[in-house]
């Protein structure tokens, strides 16, 4: 027991070390966890280590990442971070159809929300939020191939429903191991930054 307060305590005593920087160097931590922690959701969303792979699917983590940041955002920053991100993994893979509109649209929905008044924030909210969110992202991608015309239709919904319930099941189970870290440290900045 001593061990977790020992522990909760450097934590806390980091933050405590963070309170009294500078304005400047606060947001400039707050800019480096930020694009860490975007980076690093890049770098493991084409890994599929076990654990990580149902059907051969594995977990949305860009999606993770906009639920994360939306939670506590106006829509306006959701949706641009949903674009932002969207466009990056545009960039790593084919971008038609785009993921711009899909991570725009859960970044968007997931601010309006109003979870203060509806949801409580603990593990299992953001993972029922981020499992409905991957189900209306890969419908949003499924529309586009339906659009686009590549396939028959058949084929396109058939696999929807596969792809849709594998990453939604994957990312909502992963979905803590990124909201909690950085929820904790956005919101000691956060407090931080007001004092």
């Amino acid at each position: 027991m001593w061990a977790i307060t020992l522990k909760l305590g450097m934590r806390n005593d980091f933050f405590y070390k963070v309170s009294r920087w500078n304005p400047q160097t606060r947001q400039l931590l707050n800019v480096l966890v930020t694009v860490a922690s975007v980076l690093l959701c890049l770098l493991i969303l084409p890994t599929r280590l076990p654990g990580m792979v149902l059907l051969g699917i594995g977990p949305n983590w860009l999606l993770i990442w906009v639920v994360a940041w939306s939670v506590k955002r106006t829509v306006f920053q959701g949706a641009v971070a949903g674009v932002v991100l969207g466009l990056i993994q545009d960039g790593m893979t084919n971008p038609i159809p785009t993921h711009a509109l899909s991570l725009a649209l859960v970044g968007i929905l997931t601010a309006r929300l109003q979870k203060q008044r509806y949801i409580q924030e603990d593990f299992i909210s953001v993972a029922l939020i981020v499992f409905g969110m991957a189900i209306l992202a890969e419908t949003v991608t499924a529309i586009q191939f339906s659009i686009i015309g590549r396939s028959t239709l058949e084929e396109i919904w058939t696999y929807h429903q596969l792809i849709a319930l594998s990453s939604a099941i994957l990312s909502s189970l992963w979905a803590p191991v990124v909201y909690f870290p950085l929820n904790v440290c956005w919101e000691r900045l956060r407090a931080n930054s007001a004092s």
